[in-house]
Formats: C-alpha cells, sequence, structure tokens
C-alpha cells in the first residue's frame, strides 16, 4: 500500500474512532451505561492519539483527543459574555404552605388556562449556558450576575459527557441554541478527587459544590480536564430553528441529541402529588450519585410562561423546594479540649467521617461543659450530626438505645492541654479558661486572628506558619510581626526567598489598615467587627479608646456593660500597653475614624442571606456597617430587614414567618444609593 493509500486509511479509521469514542462517552456519562470496560475505552484513545501524532494534519478541533482546550490565557480575568436572555435564580419555598401560596399564584397568573408541573431535581452546582451554532458548541459561560457572565469555553470543552457536536441529522440542526444547566461533581468522583489531594498533603475540596465550581473557573483547562466534571441541561436561553414549546419537548430533544438532559422530569398534577414526590425524592435523597438540594417545579408550557413572566430575579413559572438538612449517624471516638485565643477550653467532638449535606464531617463543636451535659453524649456513642443550616456541623445528640455500656463520661480537664496550667471553672457560668496568656495555643490563636482577612489582612501567614515563628521562638506575639525580615522567613518549611518577600509586603501593607480593623485584630473578648466599628467612629483614634473611662464606654450606643467592662479591663493593662506600644514602633498607624453621622440603616438589624451576584458577603456588611446598621448573622424578632441572595433558605422562610421585611439584591443596593 503507497503513502497516499495508506493516510486515506489512517483517516478514515481516525474518523471511525473518533465516532466510537463520542459514542461511548455519551453511554457513559449521559445513560450510565457503558458497553465496553475502562480498558476498552483506553486502548480505543490511545490508538487515535497514536494517528494524530503521527498526521497531525488529520487531528480536527472536536476530537475527544484535544477537548483540554487551549492552554490558559494570561489575563487576570475572563473575558465577559453578555447573556441574549438573563440567567434568573430561582424563588425558593421550604414548607407545604410556602408551596401552597406559590401555586395558588401560578393559578391567579394563568387565570382560566392550565398546565401541568414538571419536577426535577435541584443540582447543586454551579450554572451554566452552552451555546451550539449549527450543531457545534462554540460558547459555554457561567451566569456571573445573571446578564454578563465569564467565558468558559475551554473548560467546559473539557466535559466529555457533553457533546462537541449535536446528534441530530442536518434536517433538525438548529441554527443556534443557548442552552442552561449545572456543571457538577458526582459524590463517587468527588470522594476520589479529595483521596488524591490528601495523598499528595494538599487540602481536600469542602464539598461537590465548590470543587465543580472551582474546576469550572481554572484558568487552565487542562487542570479542569484532569477533575471528573459533568454537566446536566435543563433550561432554555435564545433559540433559531428549534421549536420546542414545552419543558418536556425541551427534555426529549436535549436526549435526542445526545446532550446530558435531566435523569428526572416528572409531571405533577398539584399540591398533593408534589409533597408525595418531595417525601419519595427526600428519602432516597442520600442514595443518589449527585448532590441535590431540593427540587424544581416549572411551568411545563412556555406559552403559559411567558403570561406569568418573570421578576427582577426570578421568574414567577418556577420555583426551588428546598430539602431540609440532611442527619446522620456516626460514632463518636472522642472529646478533644481545643484552647482559644481568649484562652476559653472548648470541647470539641471527634467522629467517624460522615458525609452530611454534601460535605465530609469528622468533627464538631460542642461548645461547652453544659452543652456536653444537656446533650447526653458520651465518648463511644453513636450520634445523630447534622449541618446546621447546611453548613455548621451540629451534633444533635446520642442513640441511646444503641449503647452497650462501654460509652464513657465527658470531664473537663484540670489542666490546659496546651500548656498544664490549672485551668479556671467560671462560677456563674459555663466556660473554663486558662489563665496563662503566655499559653503557646492562645498565643498562636491570637496571632492567627490578627493576620486574618477581616481583621490585619496579612496573605499569606496561614496556619503553619505560624506554628513555625512560635514554636521556633521567632516572634512571641502579633507585634513581632512588624519586625521581621526576609532573612527570618525565607529558610522556614515551605518557603523561599521569593515567598518570604511577599509575605514580609504583605505585612507592610497591613500597617495601614483602618482603625476599625485593628480594633477588631487586637482580639478583645466580647469585642466583635461590629463593635470595633462604633468605637472607631465614636472616639475617632486609638488614643481616645484607650483612655476612655468605663463610665465613658459605657455611655457610647451599642455597648453595653459587659463589653465596657472587658474594654476597660483589656486597656488598663500594662501588658496591652507595651504592645500597643510596640505596634507602633513597628509602623502599625492607627489611621483616625471618620465620625458617622447618620445612614440609611441607622438603628436596624439586617440579616444577609443566599448568594449575592454584586457583592461578597463581607462587603455586603461592610455596607451595612458603612450605613449605620448592624449585620447579624442569624434571624429573630429583633431583625428590622433581610436581603435574600440567590438559594436563600432557611433565614429567608423564618423572616417571612415573622412578617419582617425581606429584599432581593438589587433593592438593597438601591437602598445604599448604589443601583443601576
Amino acid at each position: 500500500m503507497g503513502a497516499r493509500e495508506n493516510r486515506e486509511a489512517l483517516r478514515q479509521e481516525a474518523e471511525r474512532l473518533r465516532a466510537e469514542l463520542d459514542y461511548h462517552n455519551w453511554r457513559y456519562y449521559v445513560l450510565d451505561d457503558p458497553v465496553i470496560p475502562d480498558a476498552a475505552y483506553d486502548r480505543l484513545m490511545r490508538r487515535l492519539e497514536e494517528i494524530e501524532a503521527a498526521y497531525p494534519d488529520l487531528r480536527t478541533e472536536d476530537s475527544p483527543t484535544q477537548r483540554v482546550g487551549v492552554p490558559a490565557a494570561d489575563l487576570k480575568e475572563r473575558p465577559p459574555v453578555t447573556h441574549s436572555v438573563p440567567m434568573l435564580s430561582l424563588e425558593n419555598v421550604t414548607s407545604r404552605e410556602e408551596l401552597q401560596d406559590w401555586l395558588g399564584r401560578v393559578e391567579d397568573g394563568l387565570g382560566s388556562a392550565r398546565s401541568p408541573l414538571i419536577v426535577e431535581y435541584k443540582f447543586d452546582g454551579a450554572a451554566i449556558e452552552v451555546v451550539y451554532e449549527r450543531g457545534v458548541l462554540v460558547q459555554a459561560s457561567t451566569r456571573g450576575d445573571g446578564t454578563v457572565g465569564e467565558d468558559v469555553t475551554a473548560n467546559v470543552k473539557t466535559i466529555r459527557e457533553l457533546p462537541p457536536v449535536l446528534a441530530l441529522p442536518p434536517s433538525r440542526m438548529p441554527a443556534r441554541v443557548e442552552l442552561r444547566g449545572e456543571v457538577y461533581m458526582a459524590k463517587a468522583d468527588f470522594a476520589a478527587l479529595n483521596a488524591q489531594a490528601e495523598a499528595k498533603d494538599e487540602k481536600p475540596f469542602a464539598n461537590p459544590r465548590n470543587a465543580a465550581a472551582g474546576t469550572l473557573r481554572q484558568l487552565d483547562p487542562r487542570v479542569t480536564a484532569a477533575r471528573p466534571l459533568r454537566v446536566v441541561l435543563y433550561g432554555l436561553g435564545r433559540a433559531e430553528g428549534l421549536e420546542v414549546g414545552s419543558q418536556q419537548e425541551l427534555v426529549a430533544w436535549c436526549r435526542s441529541a445526545g446532550l446530558p438532559a435531566p435523569p428526572m422530569a416528572k409531571t405533577a398534577g398539584g399540591l398533593d402529588a408534589v409533597m408525595a414526590l418531595y417525601e419519595e425524592v427526600g428519602a432516597a435523597r442520600a442514595g443518589l450519585p449527585f448532590e441535590i438540594d431540593g427540587l424544581v417545579l416549572k411551568v411545563d408550557s412556555f406559552a403559559l410562561r411567558e403570561r406569568l413572566g418573570v421578576r427582577a430575579r426570578s421568574p414567577r413559572w418556577a420555583v426551588a423546594f428546598k430539602f431540609p438538612p440532611m442527619q446522620e449517624m456516626t460514632r463518636l471516638r472522642a472529646i478533644e479540649v481545643q484552647v482559644g485565643r481568649t484562652g476559653v477550653l472548648t470541647p470539641v467532638a471527634v467522629m467517624d467521617p460522615v458525609y452530611v449535606s454534601g460535605v465530609t464531617v469528622r468533627n464538631a463543636t460542642l461548645h461547652n461543659r453544659e452543652e456536653v451535659a444537656r446533650k447526653g453524649v458520651k465518648i463511644g456513642d453513636m450520634v445523630i450530626i447534622q449541618r446546621a443550616g447546611d453548613v455548621i456541623p451540629e451534633v444533635l445528640g446520642p442513640v441511646v438505645e444503641m449503647r452497650t455500656g462501654k460509652e464513657r463520661e465527658f470531664e473537663m480537664p484540670d489542666a490546659c492541654p496546651a500548656c498544664g496550667t490549672r485551668v479556671v471553672f467560671e462560677t456563674d457560668g459555663p466556660l473554663v479558661r486558662c489563665p496563662n496568656i503566655s499559653c503557646p495555643k492562645q498565643v498562636k490563636e491570637r496571632v492567627r486572628h490578627f493576620a486574618s482577612r477581616r481583621a490585619m489582612d496579612i496573605e499569606g501567614l496561614g496556619e503553619k506558619l505560624v506554628d513555625q515563628l512560635i514554636d521556633g521562638g521567632t516572634i512571641e506575639d502579633a507585634a513581632d510581626l512588624y519586625f521581621l525580615t526576609v532573612e527570618d522567613l525565607k529558610d522556614l518549611e515551605r518557603m523561599a526567598e521569593k515567598s518570604a518577600r511577599n509575605v514580609i509586603d504583605a505585612i507592610a501593607a497591613s500597617r495601614s489598615r483602618p482603625l476599625a480593623r485593628v480594633i477588631h485584630a487586637l482580639g478583645i473578648p466580647e469585642v466583635g467587627e461590629h463593635s470595633s466599628q462604633i468605637l472607631a467612629e465614636h472616639f475617632g483614634t486609638i488614643e481616645a479608646l484607650m483612655a476612655a473611662s468605663e463610665d465613658d464606654l459605657q455611655k457610647v450606643h451599642g455597648i453595653g456593660p459587659v463589653v465596657a467592662g472587658t474594654l476597660a479591663t483589656f486597656f488598663g493593662s500594662a501588658a496591652t500597653a507595651r504592645f500597643m506600644a510596640r505596634l507602633r514602633k513597628g509602623g502599625v498607624e492607627f489611621p483616625p475614624a471618620a465620625r458617622r453621622e447618620g445612614g440609611v440603616l441607622v438603628g436596624k438589624t439586617v440579616v444577609l442571606t443566599g448568594t449575592l451576584a454584586r457583592m461578597t458577603r463581607d462587603e455586603a456588611k461592610e455596607a451595612v456597617l458603612a450605613a449605620g446598621g448592624t449585620a447579624a448573622s442569624s434571624v429573630s424578632k429583633k431583625t428590622n430587614l433581610v436581603v435574600a441572595g440567590e438559594d436563600a433558605g432557611s433565614k429567608l422562610a423564618k423572616a417571612k414567618s415573622l412578617g419582617i421585611e425581606v429584599i432581593d439584591e438589587e433593592e438593597f443596593l438601591r437602598l445604599l444609593g448604589r443601583g443601576g
């Protein structure tokens, strides 16, 4: 066979291999029904790689070997992509009553018209839009703020279950179709990814959603390609040449085109049918191969969706019915005692690892000795745990029926586990303290707090570096940080001259932090961010604050007698005076704070919940403080306003039940004078 004939044979073989590999990707990732083992798949891939390496001109852009994409662009941020149809978030409901209210609004909006509801899983991942032109995948972008997202095309092209070309005949190929969905990571893939990270002594991901979102936004597509992302497509933006009039038709079309459609798209006729499905899926949730945090209910008919319309941030024709926090059972192996920066000893439950609401939980605080007694837990108990608010692991209590008699009562130690000093038990409270201010654990925690992002924000000064600095005697407290040099750091573990220089530069940058941040960084007991802001604005300078008497402090609005006493004791200490003098000698500037005369939120307590699109949670808290308000973490009768972002959950539900005013992010920005 001549060279020309041989090349033609290889071209045909390459085409066949590409078609086979695309088919097997579809069977494996979309249908979850592979027809060949992994080894056989790998052999097909290797053969195609060999042909394309020998004849580069036979390689095509959509080849399975090229799904890694292009090298990372040398950009500080990704190119923006404007969505032709806004990518809205969903309203949430968390109870039968709230769901009934939503159904009532839908019925009122439709009048005599009726449409079945389609119920799908609410995937816990990262929202995505993919665009196909003439059947070819040409663009992918994140939701961003709903109007403008980030271009992640190169990364999305590495997701094997998403075909580069639609599996449709030319006569059925739409000119352009914009599809919305979710990028996620399967539970098993997530566990394997974290196992690999731990084997390499790298920090594991907190949960599959974070892993998926972080992987999706990697600058280097090769990193994305090495991680097992998946995608499900369940929505439609703008379409040209595609005639579908309902969600059922869209799901069917996606499947016919070889696209990963929702694995569940059931019809439900009304409230009782939805509740039955909710209970069914909720019971089976833990056994699903992927994370979901609820169900999504959609009006099936696209025409009737148009009649119902949309709000500023969510459609009226769809709602997310969220699940409550998932509970699990595990063995409590030990109760360890940790020492905080103020010397308080905190019992912490150490448990067999268990997967709860998307996170592997190993430890959970038991708060104090009274809380341990109230919960009635013993070492060796089987305990029920949940993630409070789907965030903080919480031990609910023991399964008493499963006790064997070998369980042991917990007792707080008489001596500090970090330094051996005899501890002090409060006579009028549950706290136990180590009185030794030189206790190495306290010192480490104070330095970590001082350098933390919400305080002096010293980037690069992590836990391990702080441990080395204190254990090696390089520093004794946070003030010593301002006298460090590159020479002090460059020979430490995991450091080099460049890393050392970065830390020194970060320390230098922290010298001019606002006064409120400096006060917060001092780690004064009972004094948090909000109190620090109040003190900075009232006294204006650090000198005035340090000179204030306990009576002066009690007169400050928002500072109670307990905090006033703590402040007077702290600033009246000779040790504090020496520490402050050394900070000033080290170049900390203590810039005067402007006194605030008013603000649109003066006297109001504000709770932030959900994910905000145009600002981070910390930026939103700062905005509340700047407007004179108090940023609280939980909803109560004292709450005046709730700002609800995307995926707001139990806090939003509680606010509604208490009749508290709720606004979205756009309204919040307009209230602050930042709208538009």
